[in-house]
Protein backbone atom coordinates (compact mmCIF):
# COMPACT_ATOMS: atom_id res chain seq x y z
CA UNK A 1 0.00 0.00 0.00
CA UNK A 2 0.97 3.73 -0.80
CA UNK A 3 0.31 4.87 2.61
CA UNK A 4 2.36 2.09 4.09
CA UNK A 5 5.78 3.08 1.99
CA UNK A 6 4.87 6.50 2.86
CA UNK A 7 4.51 6.24 6.56
CA UNK A 8 7.71 4.14 7.10
CA UNK A 9 9.89 6.86 4.85
CA UNK A 10 8.55 9.46 6.72
CA UNK A 11 8.91 7.48 9.92
CA UNK A 12 12.85 6.62 8.94
CA UNK A 13 13.88 10.27 8.27
CA UNK A 14 11.54 11.80 11.84
CA UNK A 15 14.67 8.76 13.28
CA UNK A 16 17.25 9.58 11.23
CA UNK A 17 17.48 12.86 13.19
CA UNK A 18 16.15 11.67 16.32
CA UNK A 19 19.11 9.32 16.17
CA UNK A 20 21.54 12.18 15.35
CA UNK A 21 20.14 14.57 18.18
CA UNK A 22 19.49 12.37 21.26
CA UNK A 23 19.64 8.52 20.87
CA UNK A 24 22.85 7.48 19.68
CA UNK A 25 24.66 10.15 22.13
CA UNK A 26 22.23 8.28 24.92
CA UNK A 27 23.03 4.72 23.26
CA UNK A 28 25.76 3.74 25.90
CA UNK A 29 23.42 5.01 28.94
CA UNK A 30 20.74 2.84 27.88
CA UNK A 31 22.03 -0.35 27.20
CA UNK A 32 24.17 -0.41 30.68
CA UNK A 33 21.31 0.01 32.83
CA UNK A 34 21.26 -3.12 35.05
CA UNK A 35 16.99 -3.40 34.92
CA UNK A 36 13.90 -3.34 32.23
CA UNK A 37 12.73 0.15 32.11
CA UNK A 38 9.36 1.15 30.55
CA UNK A 39 8.46 4.48 28.95
CA UNK A 40 9.33 7.62 29.54
CA UNK A 41 9.10 7.52 33.34
CA UNK A 42 11.54 4.63 33.26
CA UNK A 43 9.18 2.52 35.34
CA UNK A 44 11.06 -0.89 36.15
CA UNK A 45 9.39 -4.17 34.73
CA UNK A 46 9.87 -5.62 38.51
CA UNK A 47 6.64 -2.84 39.63
CA UNK A 48 4.73 -3.98 36.57
CA UNK A 49 5.35 -7.69 35.70
CA UNK A 50 4.36 -7.78 31.95
CA UNK A 51 7.14 -9.82 31.08
CA UNK A 52 7.85 -13.68 31.41
CA UNK A 53 9.67 -13.80 34.93
CA UNK A 54 12.30 -15.77 32.86
CA UNK A 55 13.23 -15.00 29.42
CA UNK A 56 16.58 -16.73 29.55
CA UNK A 57 16.67 -19.15 26.65
CA UNK A 58 13.85 -17.43 24.84
CA UNK A 59 13.85 -16.58 20.78
CA UNK A 60 12.40 -12.96 21.08
CA UNK A 61 11.92 -10.41 18.04
CA UNK A 62 11.96 -6.75 18.84
CA UNK A 63 9.83 -4.74 16.91
CA UNK A 64 11.15 -1.19 15.50
CA UNK A 65 13.90 -1.87 17.83
CA UNK A 66 15.28 1.94 17.64
CA UNK A 67 19.10 1.58 19.12
CA UNK A 68 18.20 -2.01 20.78
CA UNK A 69 18.39 -1.17 24.06
CA UNK A 70 15.36 -2.63 24.99
CA UNK A 71 16.71 -6.12 23.46
CA UNK A 72 19.83 -5.74 25.05
CA UNK A 73 18.77 -5.57 28.63
CA UNK A 74 17.07 -9.25 27.34
CA UNK A 75 19.82 -10.87 25.47
CA UNK A 76 21.79 -9.66 28.56
CA UNK A 77 19.26 -12.36 30.59
CA UNK A 78 19.67 -14.52 28.19
CA UNK A 79 17.74 -14.13 25.75
CA UNK A 80 18.10 -15.00 21.86
CA UNK A 81 17.25 -11.35 20.40
CA UNK A 82 16.65 -10.16 16.95
CA UNK A 83 16.02 -6.60 16.41
CA UNK A 84 13.92 -5.23 13.66
CA UNK A 85 14.10 -1.44 12.39
CA UNK A 86 13.67 0.16 9.12
CA UNK A 87 15.84 3.12 10.00
CA UNK A 88 19.89 2.20 9.32
CA UNK A 89 21.34 4.94 11.51
CA UNK A 90 19.48 3.30 14.17
CA UNK A 91 20.62 0.15 13.33
CA UNK A 92 24.35 1.43 12.95
CA UNK A 93 24.31 2.99 16.36
CA UNK A 94 22.89 -0.65 17.77
CA UNK A 95 25.82 -2.08 16.14
CA UNK A 96 27.95 -0.23 17.73
CA UNK A 97 26.88 -0.87 20.82
CA UNK A 98 27.13 -4.48 19.83
CA UNK A 99 30.77 -3.99 19.00
CA UNK A 100 31.56 -2.33 22.60
CA UNK A 101 29.78 -4.28 24.99
CA UNK A 102 29.93 -7.68 23.50
CA UNK A 103 25.67 -8.27 24.16
CA UNK A 104 25.21 -10.72 21.42
CA UNK A 105 21.81 -9.56 18.83
CA UNK A 106 20.64 -9.95 15.38
CA UNK A 107 20.02 -6.97 13.56
CA UNK A 108 17.29 -6.87 10.48
CA UNK A 109 16.71 -4.05 8.50
CA UNK A 110 12.77 -3.93 7.80
CA UNK A 111 9.58 -2.66 9.10
CA UNK A 112 7.39 -4.24 11.48
CA UNK A 113 5.22 -4.04 8.31
CA UNK A 114 7.38 -6.55 6.45
CA UNK A 115 9.34 -8.81 8.04
CA UNK A 116 11.81 -10.91 5.93
CA UNK A 117 11.94 -13.76 8.85
CA UNK A 118 10.01 -17.32 8.99
CA UNK A 119 7.01 -17.79 10.32
CA UNK A 120 6.37 -19.09 13.89
CA UNK A 121 10.24 -18.47 15.27
CA UNK A 122 10.05 -16.65 18.05
CA UNK A 123 8.58 -16.86 21.59
CA UNK A 124 8.08 -13.49 22.33
CA UNK A 125 7.71 -10.57 20.64
CA UNK A 126 8.17 -7.19 21.91
CA UNK A 127 7.87 -3.31 21.38
CA UNK A 128 8.67 -0.54 23.35
CA UNK A 129 7.06 2.48 21.55
CA UNK A 130 8.83 1.41 18.03
CA UNK A 131 6.24 -0.44 16.03
CA UNK A 132 3.80 -0.03 18.55
CA UNK A 133 3.07 3.32 18.25
CA UNK A 134 5.24 3.87 14.56
CA UNK A 135 4.05 0.94 12.27
CA UNK A 136 0.26 0.27 11.08
CA UNK A 137 -1.03 -1.83 13.47
CA UNK A 138 -3.37 -3.28 10.94
CA UNK A 139 0.03 -4.75 9.19
CA UNK A 140 2.78 -5.26 12.17
CA UNK A 141 -0.02 -6.77 14.13
CA UNK A 142 -0.23 -9.73 11.50
CA UNK A 143 3.16 -9.69 11.23
CA UNK A 144 3.66 -10.27 15.15
CA UNK A 145 1.10 -13.40 14.98
CA UNK A 146 2.99 -14.72 12.11
CA UNK A 147 6.59 -14.41 13.38
CA UNK A 148 5.25 -15.91 16.88
CA UNK A 149 5.14 -19.51 17.69
CA UNK A 150 1.56 -21.15 18.97
CA UNK A 151 1.53 -20.00 22.74
CA UNK A 152 3.80 -17.52 22.14
CA UNK A 153 4.06 -13.52 24.13
CA UNK A 154 3.40 -10.49 22.54
CA UNK A 155 4.42 -7.23 25.00
CA UNK A 156 4.04 -3.73 23.71
CA UNK A 157 3.87 -0.18 25.15
CA UNK A 158 2.49 2.87 23.51
CA UNK A 159 0.89 5.90 24.73
CA UNK A 160 -1.96 6.15 26.26
CA UNK A 161 -5.69 6.71 25.00
CA UNK A 162 -6.06 9.77 27.32
CA UNK A 163 -2.97 11.00 25.73
CA UNK A 164 -4.17 11.20 22.46
CA UNK A 165 -7.15 13.14 23.27
CA UNK A 166 -5.59 15.42 25.22
CA UNK A 167 -2.49 16.41 23.61
CA UNK A 168 -2.19 19.73 21.77
CA UNK A 169 -1.95 19.60 17.80
CA UNK A 170 1.84 20.61 18.23
CA UNK A 171 4.35 17.84 19.27
CA UNK A 172 6.27 21.02 21.19
CA UNK A 173 3.49 21.01 23.57
CA UNK A 174 2.39 19.16 26.17
CA UNK A 175 -0.52 17.53 27.04
CA UNK A 176 -3.30 19.19 28.81
CA UNK A 177 -6.78 18.65 30.68
CA UNK A 178 -9.42 18.88 28.19
CA UNK A 179 -10.28 16.47 25.37
CA UNK A 180 -9.34 17.83 22.05
CA UNK A 181 -10.09 15.20 19.58
CA UNK A 182 -12.56 12.16 18.42
CA UNK A 183 -11.86 9.22 20.00
CA UNK A 184 -13.73 7.97 16.71
CA UNK A 185 -11.12 8.80 14.67
CA UNK A 186 -8.06 7.57 16.58
CA UNK A 187 -5.94 5.52 13.59
CA UNK A 188 -3.30 7.40 11.56
CA UNK A 189 -1.87 10.79 13.34
CA UNK A 190 1.00 13.37 11.91
CA UNK A 191 1.64 16.07 14.59
CA UNK A 192 1.86 19.51 13.26
CA UNK A 193 6.05 20.41 12.99
CA UNK A 194 6.64 16.83 12.89
CA UNK A 195 7.99 14.31 9.78
CA UNK A 196 6.87 11.32 11.56
CA UNK A 197 4.06 9.65 11.30
CA UNK A 198 2.03 7.64 14.36
CA UNK A 199 -0.52 5.13 14.59
CA UNK A 200 -2.92 5.03 17.70
CA UNK A 201 -5.81 2.84 18.56
CA UNK A 202 -8.97 3.04 20.98
CA UNK A 203 -8.82 0.03 23.68
CA UNK A 204 -11.81 -1.32 21.86
CA UNK A 205 -10.08 -1.37 18.85
CA UNK A 206 -6.91 -2.86 20.13
CA UNK A 207 -8.75 -5.57 21.46
CA UNK A 208 -10.54 -6.18 18.16
CA UNK A 209 -7.39 -6.50 16.14
CA UNK A 210 -5.69 -8.63 18.64
CA UNK A 211 -8.21 -11.40 18.74
CA UNK A 212 -8.93 -11.39 14.78
CA UNK A 213 -5.50 -11.89 14.55
CA UNK A 214 -5.23 -15.00 16.76
CA UNK A 215 -4.33 -13.37 20.55
CA UNK A 216 -5.70 -13.54 23.71
CA UNK A 217 -5.32 -10.26 25.60
CA UNK A 218 -3.89 -11.25 28.76
CA UNK A 219 -3.08 -7.67 30.81
CA UNK A 220 -3.43 -3.88 29.75
CA UNK A 221 -1.19 -2.12 32.58
CA UNK A 222 -1.24 1.86 33.01
CA UNK A 223 1.65 2.48 34.89
CA UNK A 224 1.87 5.17 37.34
CA UNK A 225 5.31 6.83 38.30
CA UNK A 226 6.43 6.08 41.82
CA UNK A 227 7.87 8.42 44.20
CA UNK A 228 11.32 8.39 42.59
CA UNK A 229 10.59 9.01 39.19
CA UNK A 230 11.47 12.26 37.48
CA UNK A 231 9.91 14.56 34.30
CA UNK A 232 11.55 13.05 31.36
CA UNK A 233 14.76 15.14 29.84
CA UNK A 234 14.29 14.22 26.81
CA UNK A 235 10.53 12.70 25.29
CA UNK A 236 8.72 15.51 27.38
CA UNK A 237 5.17 15.59 25.90
CA UNK A 238 3.93 14.36 29.56
CA UNK A 239 5.25 15.87 32.90
CA UNK A 240 5.28 13.44 36.26
CA UNK A 241 2.84 15.64 37.55
CA UNK A 242 -0.46 14.47 34.89
CA UNK A 243 1.16 11.06 34.95
CA UNK A 244 0.51 10.60 38.18
CA UNK A 245 -2.90 11.49 37.85
CA UNK A 246 -3.99 9.62 34.61
CA UNK A 247 -2.06 6.89 32.82
CA UNK A 248 -0.06 8.24 30.50
CA UNK A 249 0.95 5.37 28.70
CA UNK A 250 -0.14 1.46 28.08
CA UNK A 251 1.12 -2.24 27.91
CA UNK A 252 -0.34 -4.60 26.26
CA UNK A 253 0.01 -8.16 27.20
CA UNK A 254 -1.42 -11.19 24.59
CA UNK A 255 -0.79 -14.41 24.12
CA UNK A 256 -0.81 -16.15 20.48
CA UNK A 257 -3.70 -18.81 20.88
Amino acid sequence: MQEDVDSIAANVAEWTQTNEEHTDANAERAWAHPGILWGVFAIPEAEIRALPERVDGLDVVELGCGTAYFGSWLARRGARVTGVDPTPAQLATARRMIEQTGIELELVEAPAESVPLPDASFDLAVSEYGASLWADPHRWIPEAARLLRPGGLLVFLTNSTLVYLTAPDSAEEMVGTELLRDQFAMYRMQWAGAQGIEYHLSHGDWIALLRENGFEVEALHEPQPGATAENPSYYDFVDLEWAKKWPAEEIWVARRA
